[in-house]
């Protein structure tokens, strides 16, 4: 995914709350809105290079959106609405075969009580996926959650329900960052989502994990990743 030649370099300064960082941009410390509830500490370390994009609206509070983080070796994606339209590019371009067969792909879907990112329709029936966005790192092991996330506990619910109505249902885990060879839950973040997950998996529903390629000018999503229990992981490390 082309991320445009628009973006302007700055230094991280502080995360002011869950939506909003200050950023400094040529010289001046300016509001920059975080599409991103996660905790990010690993990622949002004054002093650190991020870039930004510039963005206009009447309603909006701040001039830019918060795009990437340099981490020095590598770049990390800081927006969590990117791996929704990662997922449905792969789909689209034949990078996810697993999801290949289904020439109708919609975004935004509702199932139940819950908005799913997609839905996939074809002869074979249909594919209810839901992507979610993974920043967090540790000893090359991707982690999700970073921060309790019933949202996304009640999307993996969601997901068990699909399989119930006789659908197909998918997780996919997209890992911001090209620095992970593996992912994980971290369960001490968030026991209840950890638990949904493999009650999830245990009804059926399908994981799966990918790192990214990510520049300056592009992110995409590059290698399949096996998904490890937490509790393996930590022995590991």
């Amino acid at each position: 995914m082309d991320l445009g030649g628009d973006l302007v370099e700055g230094i991280f300064l502080e995360r002011v709350n869950r939506f909003l960082a200050t950023v400094e941009v040529d010289g001046r410390e300016v509001g920059v809105h975080v599409a991103n509830s996660g905790r990010m500490k690993e990622l949002f370390v004054p002093g650190w290079r991020v870039l930004v994009r510039p963005v206009s609206g009447e309603n909006r509070k701040t001039k830019f959106d918060l795009v990437l983080v340099d981490m020095g070796a590598a770049f990390a994606s800081a927006d969590a609405r990117m791996p929704n339209a990662l997922v449905a590019e792969g789909i689209a371009n034949g990078h996810l075969k697993q999801f290949a067969g289904y020439p109708e792909i919609r975004r935004e879907v509702t199932f139940g009580d819950s908005r799913l990112d997609l839905m996939l329709e074809g002869p074979q029936g249909r594919c209810y996926i839901e992507a979610k966005s993974v920043t967090l790192v540790e000893n090359g092991v991707g982690l999700f959650p970073d921060a309790p996330t019933a949202r996304g506990a009640k999307h993996l619910r969601t997901l068990v329900t699909v399989i119930e109505a006789g659908h197909r249902a998918a997780v996919v885990f997209v890992i911001q960052r090209p620095d992970a060879n593996a992912f994980a839950t971290s369960d001490p973040s968030d026991p209840a989502l950890a638990e949904a997950f493999r009650t999830a998996v245990s009804a059926g529903v399908e994981a799966y994990a990918y790192n990214c390629q990510v520049t300056e000018r592009l992110i995409r999503l590059d290698q399949s990743l096996p998904i490890r229990p937490y509790a393996e992981v930590v022995g590991d490390a």
